[in-house]
């Protein structure tokens, strides 16, 4: 997190991380396509000649208390790190200052190993930056729900029973569960801010109103309560316990 006292602004640093081609680049084309010009910067791609992103997509999202009261702007870095085994260096770069993470796990049963491996290399890259998982705010979401040979949703339902990562099912390349899979580490990340920080008095709203002020300044018009409830399990606040 990042308070800017002379621009009236906080930034928060959002990661989704996961394989290469698990669909993190299409889950923030489609997050630029299903919110508001007014809230949303300009997508920027940086991509190898393979179509595979080389560095890192982001895309800023700004809020703002709806009622001036002299408080501060909220800006949304949402940042994606590249999924080949050859960047590892440049998604620990990409990490530095995240605030939360969104884990792209591809849901084809061909990709069980490599979801794996991606899992692990972020735990220890988190580990390298001193940060755990314990602690972090993370959400995990099973991509290409759309395509056949997947795993099914009671593996899905079971893993998510165990784990403290609360998880979503998407099909990125449709939107279909995009926008839970961002509100849920939004909420996430928010709370945990929020409550180290007291981020909802700078900004000038109450802490519960941060989503429903989200969604109405990106043109989202779902009840911020059924994306969330879209979770499959894990625990939408950040507390301790579970993997480290």
């Amino acid at each position: 997190m990042q308070i800017n006292f002379g621009g009236r602004e906080i930034a928060l640093k959002l990661v989704y991380y996961g394989p290469a081609l698990s669909g993190k680049t299409t889950n923030l084309r489609a997050l630029h396509q299903l919110t508001s010009d007014q809230a949303r910067g300009r997508l920027m791609t940086l991509e190898t000649r393979d179509d595979r992103t080389l560095f890192f997509d982001m895309l800023p999202v700004t809020l703002r208390a709806e009622v001036p009261a002299g408080g501060m702007a909220l800006r949304i870095k949402i940042f994606t790190v590249p999924g080949q085994v050859l960047h590892a260096s440049t998604r620990r770069l990409v990490l530095q200052g995240a605030d939360g993470i969104a884990f792209v796990a591809d849901s084809q049963l061909s990709e069980t190993e490599h979801n794996a491996a991606s899992f692990l290399d972020l735990r220890r890259n988190l580990s390298e930056l001193s940060l755990s998982l314990r602690s972090f705010p993370v959400v995990i979401q099973f991509n290409k729900r759309d395509l056949p040979q997947v795993r099914p949703d009671q593996e899905l339902a079971m893993l998510a029973g165990r784990g403290r990562e609360p998880v979503f099912k998407a099909s990125a390349v449709t939107g279909q569960g995009v926008l839970e899979t961002f509100f849920g580490l939004l909420h996430m990340t928010w709370t945990k801010l929020d409550a180290e920080h007291g981020l909802a008095s700078m900004i000038g709203i109450p802490a519960a109103e941060l989503l429903p002020m989200a969604a109405r300044q990106l043109g989202i018009t779902t009840d911020v309560r059924e994306l969330l409830g879209a979770s499959l399990g894990g625990r939408l606040d950040v507390g301790h316990g579970g993997r480290s």
